[in-house]
């Protein structure tokens, strides 16, 4: 190795400028150490896929310069061993090796700084002030680095946070819980974290957006491209407000098991996981799954117990202890424990006070006369009627929707 190269066998002055295009913007040029150790946790974020756990504990054993610098090198598994002095994760070596090495290229590794660096990306380690260190619980399965768009500092936010997701295909009634939830937490200084996905990913990042929020999405795949596509603009106004972040490169597409690899950071990110509503397979459960191992609170909106669209929620009610969600104080006490004084029965959302005023005990009225008397559109006084159902406060005949009589659920259902 010559004096111009680093450990890795690369030109030192490419090393350097590959780093400094993709230094958050509040960090000071770094000497050559620190030079070589961002380089490292970038290149580690090429090499395995996301989660690897053997990554993840060769390079706490021996940085990530080290274990770099011996993979380049072309170490045999022994000597591995020996500078690890640790046979539990020396046996996960050969494996390991077999599953890193075709990635090895050191143009490949140059390239995810390159293609950052065009698409506005900072490269986040652990050395940062901003990085989040609610990451570091995921243990040998915290990534190595992130790759960033838009605002690192906004991942401050996330130590009061709140993961709101849910099914891609959601209905009015989950977008609509969402929205309220969102727009309630934001108002208590609360962020907003979630996945960037189509549904109810997608309405809690505008619903934050639109209320003043912080909001961060955690994307499957590289941020040189977002995806979906159809949440580019989306995506885009996430970035200008808080951030996106993602640990895989650019050029890395979202696969279905970079998404579930993908939720295990947005539950230890925030600081509370709420499914809002999800089906018996939907992603999101895989989220919930991540938190509760994390020990992170959980909590699921109930839905109709007709809606295909609620079985993954009430699984998680019924099942695992998910605590019910019904309105933005929830999500508060979920996080931070609940209030000294429990809030007044009865209240009512601005929405829910315009279709109940619009209601009668006596006669039935159907979605589409309540939307002309509401001003509302039919799907969110569908929503609105779910949710008033649930609390027993309206009734479904065969010709429309009326109020329930006075005694509550009971009477209502002997009507």
């Amino acid at each position: 190795m010559t004096h111009s190269q680093t450990p890795f066998r690369l030109d030192r002055a490419r090393v350097r400028e590959a780093v400094v295009s993709t230094l958050p913007t509040a960090s000071s040029p770094p000497d050559d150490e620190a030079v070589l150790a961002r380089f490292a946790a970038g290149a580690w974020t090429v090499l395995p896929e996301p989660g690897d756990a053997a990554a993840g504990l060769v390079r706490e054993r021996l940085g990530d310069v080290r274990a770099l610098t011996l993979l380049v090198d072309g170490a045999e598994p022994a000597a591995w061993a020996r500078a690890l002095d640790d046979p539990e994760v020396a046996r996960l070596v050969p494996d390991a090796l077999a599953r890193w090495r075709p990635r090895l290229d050191a143009e490949r590794i140059l390239a995810a700084f390159s293609q950052g660096a065009t698409h506005r990306q900072s490269l986040l380690t652990r050395h940062d002030a901003e990085w989040p260190g609610a990451l570091d619980d995921l243990g040998p399965h915290a990534p190595s680095a992130l790759w960033v768009r838009g605002d690192p500092a906004a991942l401050d936010t996330c130590g009061r946070s709140a993961a709101l997701v849910g099914s891609r295909a959601s209905s009015g009634y989950g977008e609509l819980v969402t929205s309220q939830l969102a727009g309630g937490i934001v108002g208590r200084g609360f962020a907003v974290v979630s996945g960037g996905a189509y549904g109810i990913d997608g309405t809690a990042h505008r619903a934050t957006i639109a209320s003043g929020g912080t909001t961060v999405a955690v994307l499957a795949g590289g941020l040189d491209r977002f995806y979906p596509a159809g949440h580019d603009e989306l995506l885009q106004r996430v970035a200008g407000t808080g951030c996106v972040i993602a640990e895989a490169p650019s050029g890395v597409p979202p696969t279905r098991w970079r998404f579930l690899a993908r939720n295990r950071l947005i539950a230890a990110l925030a600081s509370a996981t709420v499914v809002v509503e999800a089906g018996q397979r939907s992603g999101s459960i895989n989220t919930a799954g991540h938190a509760a191992a994390l020990g992170r609170p959980l909590g699921a909106v109930p839905g109709p117990v007709t809606s295909g669209s609620s079985t993954g929620c009430h699984r998680l009610l019924r099942d695992y202890g998910a605590a019910v969600i019904e309105r933005a104080e929830h999500v508060v006490e979920l996080i931070d424990g609940p209030a000294r004084e429990s809030p007044p029965l009865g209240g009512e959302t601005h929405d829910e006070v315009r279709v109940l005023d619009a209601l009668s005990t006596r006669a039935a009225r159907t979605v589409d006369d309540l939307a002309s008397r509401t001003g509302m559109a039919p799907r969110d006084v569908r929503a609105v009627l779910a949710l008033l159902e649930l609390g027993g406060r309206v009734v479904e005949r065969a010709s429309g929707w009326s109020r329930a009589p006075r005694g509550g659920t009971a009477a209502s259902l002997g009507a």
